[in-house]
């Protein structure tokens, strides 16, 4: 009996041996209807298949579940709240029913009488539910307790059925044969105290007056299986912020999200401490509820040291019961901390089947129960009344799971999988899931094909004698303030299933790599490892690049090559895995990129670390009427409406960006397919070998004004990403298509630089035309003719050679109208649709670029060199 306070009137005393009675009811009654089996389709050259597949199946959930722990088929015994709720909820159902047909068939009572046993059972699994959750541990032992009795019943069955069994499982043989010798020492107590009725008692609990309660064998030694309790799914009971859990939750069962920060080594815990004593021989046992125990020292068996020495118990470590134990802090959400504090941290306490369900780094969901932890030592004299607290765990469920655990994920949804097969079809699927990443985010399409080449990665490479060649795209992004690099950092950090968000300016480091620490519970040396280390096998993004250290930035350079992090420090000599890709983003030396300095001058960061980034990004702000346009009329929508204006080249075509999910879901299958290969012909090599050497020596001819460093890395570089655009497209080998997608991504980078040389030229012709003003001349080709060519004097050779440019301009723009109108009038035209025509017609690149620096100066066309196409305006 146990009294618990109700308002307003005398305690109400839960009888527990009615509250173990209703479980097992309940575990023995519940029963879950199995959805039916899918329709078979038939197999090639087969005309029919056979019988459809019958309707679901009612199962009882919880007895099957015993049976297998029987079989030694399941440890994890898990019971539901949700089902407890459902059970009450059936009963009431199946009572009002039963009531309906009673009094339809003219009974009288029979209906009642029913009702009222329903009506018992709905309240009684609202009220164990509800119990459940409030006094989550002592429902646990109480469930524990109703599972044993059922299990008792069911060796029964299996002994009869299975008599070899008990022979074979020597556990079961050791428990029953430790029963029989606990039933006959307690009958000799009774007979030697005189007590009558002291051996009759079940021997796993509290027996007469005779008996002795530290000679009973506890039940949790004998048991095979762990009991966890998995609070409700329902909107009221959600996962609740670390921040928001207060001390009346002490002891209910809750759910909490964070990030896993640190994980301790999987240790062995004493559940249950046996004991022998020298003088007697008696066995004693002692539970273990907690971390930390007191042993016992002296024999407490009654009157069997009345006379002679005391006796002095001795632990056997063979008697006692071992679980697996291990450790996790779990760190608040950065989404969840108030402005000006510093991120709570919670003790998870693992035990059993739940150790190794996590790892440093996961976003995780831990259900368990909150329960305080006393101080011990001399750390208990300094808190006095204070305690600790910890969340000992019931289930964990990953929040944001890796690409190995995605791809099987995918494959078992329909929508997915459907979705996976049409972008395995769709031969534009490289520019869609471009167009997916920070779709908020308008322009910069190569830099979200990079990222997206980022995401996808190419497959590593471990040749025959050890060494690794690392597959994971480095991406730098370096450009003038404004240019949505922050943005595009934070969206990957959410997109990508495993990833670490810092700054450099607020990283150290051993805050990149690992700091050692000392284990709170075993006081030994462990290794904490720092943001490199938690993103292995993922995305670890750095903010503010150029602003952290010149030691901290160092730390680093091991990660981006090896993937490693190497440690020597307190004795402890170890290589940590880092197998992370980087994305930085960096400001220029000077804040913003300055033209009067050379390219390396901007940059200001050491060789030995942009050798080591696949794609470096110089983005610069540079003043455009027609993208400035574009820019603000996107931003001022999505403010506006919420949402992301539809991409297309028509206002009426559809959007076919693909959601986060897909895009995880594709890149999980595309990194799972086995890896694509350069075809062993030797075409394709020696087209990537003179690519590189036409690089070496670009970069050579331009000397100071050289925009990047061009390394033997650069070659690994072109091969992994070549090897990722493959991988993307889900294709068994690489083609010269991927190649030259990744030479233009390289030279695509400093794009940027060209667009700003190309504002300075026509800066540069205004001025040189008498003003910073533009041309005024925006009559057609007629009146640039009539006014510059028909007097004939007066301009002298000057003047007829503007003429004649301004003829030549006219013509080029009519020839990019027809071309305009050949395919639709499309808003917008490629280089490769107009440039073939125009040259074809027999006027020269130059022209063509005259053309389109005066139209763009007019307002006439908008000449986007980073995009490589000209917009009507």
């Amino acid at each position: 009996m146990a009294a618990v306070g109700v308002g307003g009137g005398a305690p109400l005393l839960v009888d527990y041996a009615e509250v173990k009675d209703r479980c097992k009811e309940f575990l023995r009654d519940f029963r879950v209807v199995t959805p039916p089996a899918a329709a078979a389709t038939p197999a090639a050259g087969v005309d029919e298949i056979e019988e459809p597949p019958p309707d679901g199946v009612a199962v009882f959930k919880y007895r099957e579940m015993l049976r297998d722990i029987v079989h030694g088929t399941r440890r994890l015994f898990a019971v539901e709240v949700d089902d407890v709720i459902a059970w009450g909820g059936a009963a009431a159902e199946a009572g009002a029913a039963a009531a309906a047909t009673e009094g339809a068939d003219g009974v009288v009572g029979g209906g009642d009488t029913v009702a009222a046993a329903a009506a018992g059972t709905a309240a009684a699994g609202i009220s164990i539910a509800e119990a459940m959750v409030a006094n989550a541990r002592r429902y646990k032992e109480v469930f524990s307790l109703a599972a044993d009795d059922l299990l008792a019943a069911l060796e029964e069955e299996e002994a009869v059925a299975n008599p070899a069994a008990l022979e074979q499982d020597a556990v079961r043989k050791l428990a029953a044969t430790r029963r029989a010798l606990e039933v006959a020492n307690r009958r000799r107590q009774a007979a030697e105290a005189g007590v009558a009725g002291g051996a009759v008692e079940d021997v796993a609990e509290p027996g007469g007056a005779g008996s002795d309660p530290f000679q009973i064998i506890p039940r949790a030694l004998t048991r095979r299986y762990e009991t966890v309790l998995l609070p409700p799914t329902t909107q009221d009971a959600k996962t609740r912020p670390l921040r928001a859990i207060r001390a009346a939750d002490v002891g209910r069962l809750v759910t909490v999200k964070g990030v896993v920060t640190r994980v301790t080594e999987v240790k062995p815990r004493v559940e249950i401490a046996g004991y022998v004593c020298l003088v007697c021989g008696h066995e004693v046992y002692q539970t273990v509820p907690e971390r930390s125990y007191l042993p016992l020292s002296d024999c407490p068996v009654r009157g069997a040291h009345e006379t002679g020495p005391p006796g002095r118990l001795v632990a056997t470590p063979r008697s006692c019961k071992y679980v697996k134990y291990q450790e996790l802090k779990l760190q608040e959400p950065a989404d969840q901390v108030p402005v000006g504090h510093i991120p709570r941290t919670l003790t998870v306490q693992l035990s059993g089947e739940l150790t190794r369900s996590a790892t440093a780094g996961d976003v995780v969901a831990v259900s368990g129960i909150f329960l305080p932890l006393p101080y011990s030592g001399l750390r208990a004299l300094k808190a006095g009344m204070l305690a600790d607290t910890y969340l000992e765990a019931t289930a964990v469920a990953q929040l944001k799971k890796d690409y190995a655990d995605m791809d099987g994920g995918a494959a078992s949804n329909p929508e997915t999988a459907a979705a996976l097969a049409a972008l395995a079809a769709d031969a534009n699927v490289y520019s869609r899931l471009a167009r997916s990443i920070a779709p908020e985010i308008w322009g910069h399409e190569d830099v979200k094909k990079a990222l997206l080449l980022l995401l996808v990665g190419a497959p590593a490479r471990r040749l025959g004698d050890g060494m690794r060649l690392r597959g994971d795209v480095h991406v730098c992004l370096m450009g003038d303030p404004g240019v949505a690099k922050s943005q595009l950092l934070k969206h990957m950090s959410v997109v990508a299933p495993r990833a670490v968000y810092t700054t450099g300016k607020g990283s150290s480091g051993v805050g990149l790599t690992a700091a050692v620490l000392r284990d709170a519970v075993t006081g030994e040396l462990m290794l904490e490892g720092g943001a490199l280390v938690l993103a292995d096998g993922g995305v670890a993004a750095i903010d503010e690049f150029d602003k952290m250290g010149e030691a901290d930035r160092t730390a680093i350079h091991e990660v981006m090559e090896q993937q490693t992090v190497s440690i020597a420090k307190a004795g402890i000599t170890t290589t940590l895995n880092a197998r992370a890709a980087v994305l930085a983003a960096a400001n220029p030396a000077y804040g913003r990129f300055n033209r009067a300095r050379t390219p390396a001058e901007n940059i200001n960061l050491p060789a030995a670390l942009l050798s080591r980034f696949d794609l470096l990004f110089l983005l610069l702000d540079v003043p455009d009427a027609a993208a400035d346009l574009a820019l603000a009329r996107h931003v001022t929508t999505v403010h506006r409406t919420g949402a992301v204006p539809v991409v297309g080249v028509d206002a009426d075509e559809l959007d076919d960006r693909v959601p986060p999910s897909i895009l995880r879901a594709h890149i999980a299958a595309a990194r799972s397919a086995p890896p694509p290969l350069v075809p062993p012909g030797g075409a394709l090599a020696e087209y990537i070998v003179s690519s590189y050497v036409a690089l070496r020596g670009e970069e050579a001819a331009a000397g100071r004004d050289a925009r990047g460093y061009t390394t033997p890395r650069t070659l690994l570089s072109v091969l992994r990403l070549s090897q990722a655009l493959a991988r993307l497209r889900r294709a068994p080998e690489v083609a010269r298509e991927d190649v030259d997608e990744a030479l233009r991504l390289m030279a695509a980078s400093k794009n940027s630089l060209d667009v700003a040389d190309a504002a300075d030229a026509r800066r540069r012709r205004r001025r040189e035309r008498g003003g910073d003003a533009p041309d005024t001349d925006t009559d057609g080709e007629g009146g640039g003719v009539g006014a510059g060519g028909g007097a004939g004097g007066g301009g002298g050779a000057a003047e007829d050679a503007e003429n004649l440019r301004q003829t030549v301009t006219w013509r080029v723009l009519d020839l990019l109208t027809d071309v305009r109108a050949a395919k639709g009038g499309p808003p917008a035209l490629a280089y490769a649709d107009f440039e073939g025509p125009v040259l074809a017609a027999g006027y020269t690149r130059e022209q063509l670029a005259d053309c389109l620096d005066h139209c763009d100066d007019l307002h006439i066309l908008a000449n986007d060199v980073a995009a490589g196409e000209i917009r009507w305006v």
